[in-house]
């Protein structure tokens, strides 16, 4: 028996999405039924099998994008042209070269390819083979939602006033009978399809929006970087993979749910190559290398996110992310990255022997800062201006 599947399905993203399409799908059926009965009229047909086309449409497309996956690179993975090597990031968790547009989700294990984001609700990575499934599944479920808020509220209306039908109504309203359960379970279910509507209908719309701009949401981040870093002075970076909205949209969306390219290669602007993102990517690692600042941890943290023991701005104010906590140890040494009023985001490079890399934000409270001499404590704060907003640090003279 394949575990992977049932292992996939089995996690509490999945299961909430089905549940909610399972009793949208029936609820509105039922309230259809009485409502407007698709046997009695073509108006009734038409709205029937349109809303039931959506159903199917979205299950389809909820399950495709889910056991597809976004497609993976292999392990050990290195492009056929040695030379390219140093074009590329190295991934020391899948122990091999990360191709153009991939990254390493550490939920998935893997390097995917282009990926977007790991989303809870597949329980899967967005990207490269199931871009286009995930926003099919957005887009059916946002229009079968629609319509069945439409129907319910409809619903319940009629059935408010169903007395008032019978004895003074025209006789062509509709009688729709509800026992007081059952108006409870069709106004929660409308409270799911409006919801649905509303949440899904905004990621719908980033979806869209990052389709016509190729532009994953991790490249959204390295593009804002690379405009930053190179500012009005230097030439401008252009991005590689925008090829016009109309050549961007057939790349990724079309009726098969088909993945357009092998997931290495990809179709790039005249002026630039291959490697043009990738390359850029290798020189803000650098840069972001050569502006982390050393912390010496003094507190033992244990990785909670809400750590109460911290101080109440510690535990008011996490980092708005669902990157990971790092656990730490007094004595253990972390290269920090990112710097917040409480929170701090870096890499342990020294302490408890491992062979994996661990990274992650921390209370600010448990370190303080290493610095090598007294030169060292004017340039300690990689942005000025930030460092004159957040509290004072206190600085630890190596030995």
């Amino acid at each position: 028996m394949c575990w992977g599947p049932l292992k996939r399905f089995c996690h509490w993203g999945p299961l909430i999405a089905l549940g909610i399409i399972k009793s949208v799908t029936f609820a509105t059926v039922n309230c259809l039924s009485q409502w407007w009965p698709p046997h009695e009229s073509w108006g009734g047909k038409v709205v029937f099998f349109s809303f039931m086309i959506c159903a199917i449409l979205t299950l389809y497309c909820f399950l495709h994008a889910m056991f597809t996956g976004p497609g993976t690179l292999p392990l050990e993975w290195e492009p056929e042209n040695p030379e390219d090597r140093k074009f590329l990031q190295f991934c020391g968790t899948c122990e091999g070269f990360k191709a153009p547009r991939a990254h390493h989700c550490r939920k998935c294990g893997s390097c995917v390819m282009k990926m977007d984001h790991h989303c809870p609700w597949i329980n899967n990575c967005v990207g490269h083979k199931n871009h286009c499934a995930f926003t099919l599944f957005l887009l059916f479920a946002v229009l079968g939602c629609a319509q069945a808020t439409v129907v319910l509220g409809l619903s319940i209306y009629h059935a408010i006033h169903r007395t008032w039908y019978i004895y003074y109504g025209t006789g062509r309203e509709p009688i729709v009978y509800m026992s007081l359960w059952g108006m409870v379970v069709c106004m929660f279910v409308l409270g799911l399809a409006i919801g649905v509507v509303l949440a899904v209908g905004m990621l719908l719309y980033f979806q869209i929006r990052a389709i016509l701009r190729n532009r994953t949401a991790i490249e959204d981040w390295i593009l804002e970087k690379a405009v930053h870093r190179r500012g009005a002075l230097e030439t401008p970076f252009i991005y590689p993979y925008n090829l016009g909205r109309w050549n961007n949209f057939k790349h990724v969306i079309n009726f098969m749910c088909e993945a357009n390219g092998d997931g290495i290669t990809w179709p790039v602007r005249e002026e630039c190559h291959q490697y043009t993102l990738t390359i850029e990517q290798l020189e803000q690692k650098a840069e972001k290398r050569a502006r982390s600042r050393e912390y010496q941890v003094v507190e033992r943290y244990t990785g909670w996110w809400f750590p109460c023991t911290k101080g109440l701005g510690t535990c008011c104010h996490p980092p708005c992310t669902d990157e990971p906590r790092i656990a730490l140890q007094p004595g253990d040494i972390v290269a920090v990255t990112r710097w917040k009023k409480y929170w701090l985001y870096g890499e342990r490079i020294s302490g408890r022997e491992s062979t994996e890399r661990h990274r992650g934000w921390f209370p600010r409270c448990c370190a303080v800062q290493v610095v090598s001499n007294e030169s060292d404590s004017d340039t300690a704060s990689p942005d000025p201006q930030r460092a004159a907003q957040e509290a004072p640090v206190e600085t630890k003279k190596k030995r």
